[in-house]
């Protein structure tokens, strides 16, 4: 695969997050610490970034304009953030990092940085962040591949049939947010690269879990977001190539991102727009969601990837033993039951409606996952083999046994989850499959929730 492998290494402890020793109530009595078990949704916070970030806050200043201490140490943090996540994700000397809110706004201004012709090329496996923001492009979706190698197959195939005269970019996940599974990026760059085309790498859900690198990946952009990342405070990065960001209209018009401005004798306005990272900056930035993100890298760096993979092993493997043992229990998969993956899993009950499933885990054992589709609908409709509809009435076993689920659970985990969160997840799903749930639930708005 395309993604650097785990040495073998002794396997450690989880790293310290928040929320850690947080307890949470349950309808049948009691509380429960709460096991936070939705990471590809958000990560907590690092300890080591809340740490960091209380220590800089009384220094907060404004950035790149400001003559005053504080917001000359503010600047100069804020660009020091840029260098440590350039070096955190392999940069080439010439790259830019741009900050931003999250990857969905990374890959909007990459989309609004196409140059005029551009075709765009996307798995219908992406999540909609990837999916979407092309609505100004010729847009491919490409079939869903059964193997890494057909999804190689299948781009190479549909580069070879396209207009070779005009701009080309192929936007691909790194992991996926639904099954987990890696993919193979450094193929699809060399094959994007072979057509004349250039490679996007979403790495909202490998850069948490693995080693990314731009170089070594051979990608001209990387797109991920800080609150993946163990650091929720706003941040995301484009990382990358500068030809095409510079030569676009800038993402935002205003403060920061213009040079020059002077009224014309016409009335209108005269706007020189900076080149570089600032282009597409524009507005008072959010230092401290940059400075949070770049502490996570160092974070991450320090305890070193190999050990973080192995113990990710480690939680995925006691995951998906205790998960075979549940009668009904189906894991989705694309490239099958030894493919590698970071830590997430979704999977589906026979008999259970998946709302009512994580409804009761939370309710009644303090285990906070997540259901649904995972905003990669064509994804998880190809995974379950149909549309899904609306699921009905919550009950004890919501859709009949032997139909087919209509959406799915998701547990997704990684530095900071210890083993108990873990076991006690598998012993939940477990108990609720054989013994029914504890409580009632009705529906409303669509979801499951206890009632009261």
């Amino acid at each position: 695969m395309s993604v650097h492998t785990a040495a073998a290494a002794t396997v450690l402890a989880p790293l310290p997050v928040l929320g850690r020793d947080v307890t949470v109530p349950l309808v049948t009595g009691g509380e429960a610490g709460y096991a936070a078990l939705d990471y590809a949704a958000s990560a907590p916070a690092l300890q080591r970034v809340w740490d960091d970030v209380a220590a800089y806050a009384p220094y907060y200043g404004s950035v790149h304009r400001g003559a005053g201490h504080l917001s000359q140490l503010s600047t100069g943090l804020f660009e020091d953030a840029r260098r440590t996540v350039a070096g955190f994700l392999g940069c080439r000397e010439d790259d830019q990092v741009v900050f931003t809110r999250s990857t969905t706004d990374s890959l909007n201004l990459l989309a609004h940085a196409l140059p005029a012709g551009c075709q765009v090329f996307v798995f219908a496996t992406e999540h909609h962040a990837a999916l979407l923001p092309w609505r100004g492009a010729e847009v491919t979706w490409l079939d869903a591949p059964r193997t890494p190698e057909q999804a190689v197959r299948t781009l190479e195939r549909a580069l070879a049939a396209r207009d070779a005269g005009a701009p080309a970019l192929v936007c691909v996940t790194g992991a996926s947010n639904v099954t987990g599974e890696l993919w193979p990026v450094r193929e699809l760059a060399a094959a994007a690269h072979a057509h004349g085309a250039r490679i996007v790498l979403d790495a909202a859900q490998l850069a948490p879990h693995h080693p990314v690198s731009v170089t070594e990946l051979d990608v001209d952009w990387i797109a991920l977001s800080g609150h993946k990342l163990y650091a929720p405070f706003g941040a995301g990065v484009l990382a990358g190539r500068a030809d095409w960001l510079d030569a676009a209209e800038p993402y935002l018009a205003g403060g920061g991102a213009s040079r020059t401005v002077a009224r014309r004798e016409d009335g209108g306005v005269e706007v020189e727009w900076h080149e570089g990272t600032a282009r597409h900056e524009a507005g008072s930035p959010n230092v401290i969601g940059a400075y949070s993100l770049a502490s996570a890298c160092k974070a991450l760096t320090e305890a070193g990837f190999d050990a973080l993979v192995a113990r990710e092993r480690h939680l995925i493997a006691r995951v998906r033993t205790g998960l075979a043992d549940v009668p009904g229990v189906r894991v989705l998969s694309l490239f099958g039951e030894d493919a590698p993956r970071v830590g997430v899993l979704s999977f589906v009950v026979e008999g259970w409606n998946s709302s009512h499933l994580a409804a009761a885990l939370s309710a009644e054992y303090g285990i906070g996952v997540r259901d649904g589709l995972f905003c990669a609908h064509p994804l998880v409709r190809t995974l379950l083999g149909g549309t899904p509809q609306d699921q009905g009435e919550c009950g004890a076993a919501g859709d009949a046994p032997g139909e087919r689920s209509l959406n799915a659970v998701r547990v997704s985990f990684g530095a900071g989850t210890p083993d108990e969160h873990v076991d006690r997840f598998v012993g939940a799903v477990g108990e609720l499959v054989r013994d029914g749930a504890k409580w009632s639930y009705r529906t409303e708005n669509g979801r499951c929730v206890p009632v009261a």
